[in-house]
Formats: C-alpha cells, structure tokens, sequence
C-alpha cells in the first residue's frame, strides 16, 4: 500500500524524464519505441544544459524556469527536422503490433518488481556512503534554486564541475509533488532502472537484429542479470552512474540507425544528423555521468569500424584504414585524459586470472553467483551473432566490455588501472555494471534460435506445417516470464562485497537499530527545524549517520558528505570536542567552523571503508559545558555551552 500511495510521484517521475524529449522527438519524425528509448536522452540532455545556462546567468532553478526552456527546445528540434529532413524511416514491424508492446511491459513490471522490492520502504534511504552527498546536493538545489553542474559541489565547499542531471531531475519531482527527497529519489530509481534501461536495451536489440520477437525477448530478460540496474542502485549508491549506464543502449542504437538513411545523394544529411545527435548522447551522458561516454563511444566505433571495412566510402580501402586507425586514436586520447582527470585508482585487483574469465562467460562478477540461465542464452547468442555477418560486431562489442571487467578484476597494472579504469576510479562494481549492455541482446538472440531449432525439430518430426511465427514467439514470452518470476523470487539479490567475498544480510534501504542511519537517528534529525534556531550549525560524525541531516532538515548540519573534513582543527573535534570546557583548543576548532552550537551524538561511529570512529562526538553527559536538547532512544542533539561568549 505504501509503493500504491506514492505511485503519483513515480508518474511525475516518470513525465518529468520523458515528455519533453518525447515531444521534441516526436516533431522531427521519430516514432515507436526509437522514440521512447531515445527521449530520456534528450530530456536529460536539455535539463543539464539548461540547469548550467541558468546557474552562469542567474536564473533560478524551478518548474516553470525549466519548462521554458523545454519548450524552446523543442520548437529548435522541430525547425533543425524541417529545414535538414532529419525524419526517420520507420522499420517494418515483423510481429503483430500488439505482442512487442506486450513484450516490453512484462519486462517494465518484472524490473519495477525486482527494484521495489530490494528498496522495501518508498521513503527508505540507501544506507551507503554516497547516498549522504547525493541527497544533501538535492537539498542544495532545493535551497539554492541552482541545479548547475558547475556549481552542484558547493554543497561540500567545492567549485568543480560535478555532473549533477539526476539531482536536477530529483529536486523537479520534490518541486512537483511535495515529496520527500528520498521517495523523490527512490521513484526516480523505479524510472531509471525499470523503465529508461529495457526499453533502451529493447531497442538497441530492434536496431541490431531487426526482429521484434528478438528485441521482446530482451525486454523481458533485462532485469535478469544483477550487475545491472540492481547492482548501481545497491553498491555506493551511483545514482548518476545508474542513470548514464540505462542510456547508453539506447544512445548506441540511435548512432547506428540514422547513418546512412538518405543515400549516397544525401551523405551530408546523414553525417549532419549523426552528428547532431552524437550531441546529444554526449550532452546527456556527460551531465549525467562522464566515464559513460567511453563505452558509448568505444561499442559505436566498433559498428562504424566493421561498416567502414567491410563498405569502404567510394572504394578505398586505405582510406577506410586510415578513418578508423585515426578514430581509435581520438578515443584513445580521450579516454586517457578522462582517466587522468578523475582522483585514480581507488580499487585493487582481487581475482585470479581463470576465475575472472569464468565471471565473464557465466556473469558471475563480483563474485555474484553464477547466472547459469542467462549465460547459456548469451554462449549461445555469441555463436550466432558471429555466424552472422550483421551481428558479428556486436560479438567484438562484448569482448570489449568484457575486457574492462578482466582489467578491472585481475589487473593490477598502475598503467592499467589509472589510464584505463581511472574514469570509473577502477571501481569493479561501475565496470561490472556495462555487462548487461552487450550480454542481454546475446541471450535474446540465443533464445530465438532455440525457439527457431525447436520449432525446425518439432516440424521435422510431425511433418506438419509451421507453427505460426506469433505463436512460437507467444511461446517464448510465457517460457520467458516464468524464468524470470521464478528468478525474483527464487534468487537471492544480496550484494557482494567483493574484497571481503561476503554479502549483505538485507537490503540496503533497511535501517534497524544498528544501521548507518538507525530510525532514531533519523526521526530527531528530522526534528532539527524545530529544535534549533534558524541559521545555527550542527555538528556530527558522518559515520554515524549525521551527514543525512542536512537532507533530512534543511539545517546546515556538518559535515555535508560522509567524509571528515581533512583539517587539524577537526581533528581536534573528533578526538577531544567532549573535553571541550577543559581544552582550550577544543575552542580554537570550533572557531574554525563557525562556532558550531550544537552536536549530535550518534554514538561512536565505525571503522569500515569510509567511515571513521570520533571519541570526541559521543558520550556528552556528564561533561561539563554541554546540555542535552532532545533524545530519541541512543540518539541525542546536545548544546555546546563550553565556549559561550
């Protein structure tokens, strides 16, 4: 009842990411699925840009700024499709128009089951490190009206560029609906992971096979695999690299099905409009999450290299050559610099050289079990696809995604990880992710020759005619649906801690009394406001759940981030603040961060990455200079009276 009640916010969630790229899609030609896959990419696309243009000239941040903008957008879309014919000829549907559309919905239900029910709580908060920057940068936007990715970081004290498209997107639900930031956040979740992602993967399947059946069978298989969307929206939590990685199937499949529609007469056309949508992949991609755009721009270059080689433009070979080798290079070059301009290798190797090849051909990594079902369907779509002179480049897709995961695992190279897996901070868990990219179409494809070898056999030895092709695919939906139900509730989803090779006991979303955020905790920092005085700062140990306070109360509850301020001072702070009426020094740190009036204790805090254990933020009764405000069971808000002036 609780997921039902908040179904209007996952509505304007899911408004919020379609209509404006839907509409300004729609006016330049494109219809159907391309046109549903590919709005996301333009809505974010718009919003990011928009949310920069007006944090530089001063516009604030709201509905109505938004809208605008959306709307001029669109009429510009609108008047580039009449003046460059940039209109998509539609593919021919190769099933009755009812069975694709069919097909994508089981997927959508099975992927909002599967998300929903690993969050649990439509309010519930993902008790994880990068879930306290996340939620305090939309309370940010909320305060500030500025959703500028150049300005987002402010949040923390920064002032570098920080792709902040799923927080603008965030603070648009809360502005819409009244919501909660987390319910904002978690239906924006439900949108991402159950719809943006299959019907992204379901046309990059369109786009490559040509066949509806096939593409419905991956629609109904994308959830099937944990490293994708779960495995981002239980790891960190990545909501930006969630939200990168479910578009960059459709942002593939939009490159390679608009090049060459208009004829060698009309090359210009086609390489303007290639472009110009490139654009737009690279706009949404960047302001969602930047590490995205190497695997976009790595799996295209395959297409285009294989298309190049094998039709070489005006017949030459050596030119062709020369396009490609000169292609790779800029990506190359690119790729460098984008690992290079991250803060590096955070992450080390933890696999063995056979067992991470085994990851990869069974989808096991991070040690994930083994997803025997799929891998097969994948084995099997592999063959296939290299059988198949249209396919066969998506084989070397694979293999390239699947590289990145045998670095990433089993390399331990600084070379490697800080010029290769730099953009992903050679982080396992954001690698895996990309998997599901390539290995979801394979299994489609592999599932449709079992059903095409099946059905040969059954003919063969009936002597009857075919079986309808409607019929056999109806078929493969219902022998679809059932593995994938069977797979929700059957396997377990815990996530891997990779370097530990344990799982979690429960979700993450669960907060119980030892939690990083207990519901003690949570209920007085939601009681802040009227518990302090307007403008006063509250002191905490992030580790021990205060960093959510600020996103919770709209108090400038410090730090804003689950990392402790790298300081001197606060290290005085966290290791004597209790002393603070005999430490004369306990006073020179508070007066380093404003004179701060209260501090909350959440108790001790942990050791475990990321967090840290502050003797001097707990155990305050007793002390002198500090009275109790308010408690909710171990949790307590405290006034420091031990530096009044």
């Amino acid at each position: 009842m609780d997921w039902i009640a908040q179904s209007p916010v996952l509505l304007v969630a899911a408004l919020a990411v379609f209509v404006p790229g839907t509409v300004a899609l729609w006016l330049i030609g494109l219809r159907g699925l391309a046109l549903l896959a590919t709005a996301p990419l333009l809505t974010v696309a718009m919003s990011g840009a928009s949310a920069v243009l007006f944090g530089f000239v001063g516009i604030p941040w709201n509905l109505a700024s938004w809208a605008i903008p959306m709307i001029v957008l669109a009429f510009i879309v609108w008047t580039i499709g009449r003046v460059l014919t940039l209109r998509q000829r539609h593919e021919p549907a190769t099933l009755r128009r009812w069975v694709l559309p069919s097909m994508i919905l089981i997927g959508v239900v099975i992927s909002l089951w599967r998300l929903s029910s690993y969050i649990s709580d439509p309010a519930g908060i993902s008790q994880t490190n990068d879930a306290v920057f996340h939620m305090n940068a939309v309370r940010f936007i909320l305060e500030t009206a500025d959703a500028s990715s150049l300005h987002v970081s402010a949040v923390v004290g920064g002032g570098s560029f920080y792709p902040a498209a799923w927080h603008a997107l965030s603070s648009l639900v809360v502005m819409a609906t009244g919501s909660s930031i987390p319910i904002a956040a978690n239906m924006l979740t439900l949108v991402i992971g159950g719809i943006v992602w299959p019907l992204g993967i379901t046309w990059l399947t369109r786009a490559l096979t040509g066949s509806d059946a096939v593409a419905g069978f991956a629609a109904i298989l994308s959830s099937s695999l944990q490293t994708f969307p779960l495995l981002m929206f239980q790891w960190g939590v990545l909501f930006p690299n969630a939200l990168s990685t479910a578009m960059i199937p459709a942002g593939v499949a939009l490159m390679f099905t608009q090049w060459g529609r208009h004829g060698e007469e009309a090359r210009w056309r086609t390489v303007l409009r290639t472009g110009l949508l490139g654009l737009v992949v690279v706009a949404a991609l960047s302001l969602s999450q930047p590490a995205a755009l190497l695997p976009w721009a790595a799996i295209v270059l395959v297409w285009l290299s294989a298309r190049l080689i094998q039709n070489p433009p005006g017949g030459s070979r050596l030119r062709s050559w020369l396009l490609v080798v000169g292609l790779w290079a800029l990506l190359a070059a690119v790729w460098i610099f984008l690992s290079r301009g991250t803060s590096g290798s955070h992450w080390p190797p933890f696999r063995g050289k056979l067992e991470v090849f085994l990851d990869v051909l069974l989808n096991g990594q991070l040690r994930i079990p083994f997803a025997f079902g799929v891998s097969v369907l994948m084995l099997i779509g592999l063959v296939v696809s290299w059988r198949s002179p249209r396919l066969r480049w998506f084989v070397f897709a694979w293999l390239g995604v699947s590289a990145l995961y045998v670095l990433v695992a089993a390399v331990g190279a600084p070379l490697v990880r800080e010029n290769i897996l730099g953009a992903w901070y050679s982080d396992p868990y954001r690698l895996a992710a990309l998997a599901p990219i390539t290995a979801i179409p394979l299994a489609a494809v592999g599932f449709n020759a079992l059903l095409d070898l099946g059905r040969a056999m059954i003919r063969r030895r009936s002597g009857h005619s075919a079986q309808r092709a409607t019929d056999t695919v109806v078929l493969g939906v219902a022998i679809l649906t059932l593995f994938m139900i069977t797979l929700v509730i059957v396997r377990p989803v815990a996530m891997p801690a990779f370097l530990e090779g344990t799982f979690d006991r429960e979700s993450r979303y669960i907060a119980v009394e030892d939690s990083y955020l207990s519901p003690d905790e949570r209920e007085l920092l939601e009681a802040l406001p009227d518990l302090v005085e307007p403008g006063a700062r509250v002191l905490g140990n992030p580790s021990a759940g205060s960093g959510f306070g600020y996103m919770l109360s709209g108090v400038d509850v410090y730090p804003r981030t689950w990392s402790k301020p790298r300081s001197e001072s606060w290290e005085v702070l966290a290791e004597r603040l209790r002393d603070g009426a005999n430490d004369p020094s306990v006073c020179a740190a508070l007066d380093a961060y404003s004179d701060p009036g209260y501090v909350l204790d959440f108790g001790l805090g942990e050791q475990a990455p990321g967090r840290f254990t502050m003797p001097g933020m707990t155990d305050f009764a007793g002390q002198p200079g500090f009275q109790k405000v308010a408690e909710v069971g171990d949790a307590s808000l405290w006034r420091i009276t031990a530096c009044a002036r």
